[in-house]
């Protein structure tokens, strides 16, 4: 079966601003393409158990991880470990489209941070 952002399980986030597809869902892995307008953010957090990698399909964006801030471009993407404190941020004029693929799941596996 086909999946895209036009049939996949969708869900709204940040402020109710920011969407997500799920482009599969599974416990042990899923992949969700997210799309975040200008001036959207995700508050920062960490997983428990979930390894988290982004990447960026059109726009650029802000990944602070762990403390270190790394600009993000089309065809960029970075890796977060497991309780390595992260916070996605779009801080152009376009919206950024990526994809987020986790192992294992990493809905439910989320703690605030400061």
């Amino acid at each position: 079966m086909i999946v895209n952002t036009s049939n996949a399980k969708h869900y709204r986030w940040g402020d109710d601003k920011c969407d997500g597809w799920f482009l599969l869902e599974r416990h042990d892995l899923t992949v969700i393409q997210e799309r975040v307008p200008p001036g959207g953010y995700e508050k920062r957090h960490y997983h428990q158990t979930s390894t988290q990698m982004f990447y960026i399909l059109r726009g650029n964006a802000v990944m602070e991880r762990g403390g270190v801030r790394y600009e993000m471009s089309e065809g960029d993407s970075i890796v977060i470990e497991p309780g390595v404190p992260h916070k996605f941020m779009n801080m152009g004029n376009t919206d950024v489209m990526f994809l987020v693929i986790s192992t294992p799941e990493s809905h439910g596996d989320r703690v605030e941070a400061e």
